[in-house]
């Protein structure tokens, strides 16, 4: 049973991580929560539905158009909105309410054009799985443990690797240094959004293979990934993905003595003892921004 439990948690851990690296990278370049990102999650699978139910497209295009256009949805939430309130030097408060907006308007514009009703990426057969160490793993359980781990290593090359990962590090931890030495934070924050974005997207469709899918699941997948942010640092690209992990472990862990629809409240009690017992990140892993 526990066996069961601790891949059940590493299989929704890796949800979680994607969510939370995305919505990292985007944090620690703009420094305010951008609660959208959970909605460019849900616009992940519809799309990915659009693709490959609605117009027969073979899955792995699918795939990939769909992260193209999450990755260009996260761009424009960030040209048309963001982008203009910075410019107006306006506080953090006032883009994470436009941050609620955005949300709620995609969300009902997803509704508006696809319906309230649950919808599901699953085609075929359900297929039997492997037993490992007394827990069964299915083929498709199988691949979203992969993708999300093959991606967050490939992510963590790229910011600490690449030429544009050492740019969103300077803009992150010095904006105006950065620009002084030739970098253009602007770009540089779009591309965090596009990339985070993408890696929302991605997260969205994974989770449409093994569930249904609604306009609401967005909600539920951002605070996943905000607690997991929390407490693995905020601001940290490790911490994000061990964050996500320990989170998907311990709500998993915690159903084994209470119904699955406690998962939510597990979530946040975890949250709540690591901001009174641990407020500098459950990993001690501070945001790489302030080692740049």
């Amino acid at each position: 049973m526990i066996e069961q439990l601790l891949l059940n948690g590493l299989i929704a851990g890796s949800i979680y991580a994607l969510i939370a690296l995305g919505f990292t990278l985007v944090y620690r370049t703009v420094k305010f929560f951008h609660f959208a990102h959970g909605v460019v999650y849900t616009a992940g699978a519809y799309l990915a539905y659009t693709f490959a139910i609605s117009l027969g497209l073979n899955f792995l295009l699918s795939f990939f158009l769909a992260t193209l256009l999450v990755a260009f949805l996260g761009l424009c939430i960030d040209r048309f909105v963001y982008s203009p309130l910075r410019q107006q030097k306006a506080p953090n408060l006032v883009l994470l309410i436009a941050s609620f907006g955005v949300f709620i308007f995609i969300q009902n514009l997803i509704q508006l054009l696809y319906g309230a009703q649950i919808l599901t990426l699953r085609t075929g057969p359900i297929e039997e799985g492997y037993e490992i160490f007394s827990a069964v793993i299915t083929p498709i359980q199988i691949m979203i443990l992969v993708v999300s781990v093959v991606l967050m290593f490939a992510l963590w090359l790229f910011i600490q690797k690449t030429k544009m990962g050492k740019a969103m590090r300077a803009v992150a931890d010095d904006p105006v240094g950065a620009s002084v030495i030739g970098i253009y934070p602007e770009m540089t924050i779009r591309t965090a959004f596009a990339i985070g974005s993408a890696a929302a997207g991605i997260a969205g469709i994974l989770i449409s293979l093994e569930t249904n899918i609604e306009p609401t699941m967005g909600f539920s997948a951002i605070l996943k990934g905000i607690i997991a942010s929390i407490i693995g640092g905020i601001g940290s690209i490790p911490g994000a993905m061990l964050g996500g992990f320990f989170l998907g472990i311990v709500e998993n862990l915690g159903i084994w003595k209470i119904q699955a629809g406690w998962k939510d409240t597990i979530a946040f009690a975890v949250l709540i003892v690591f901001l009174l017992f641990r407020p500098g990140g459950i990993f001690g892993v501070k945001a790489e921004a302030e080692r740049v």
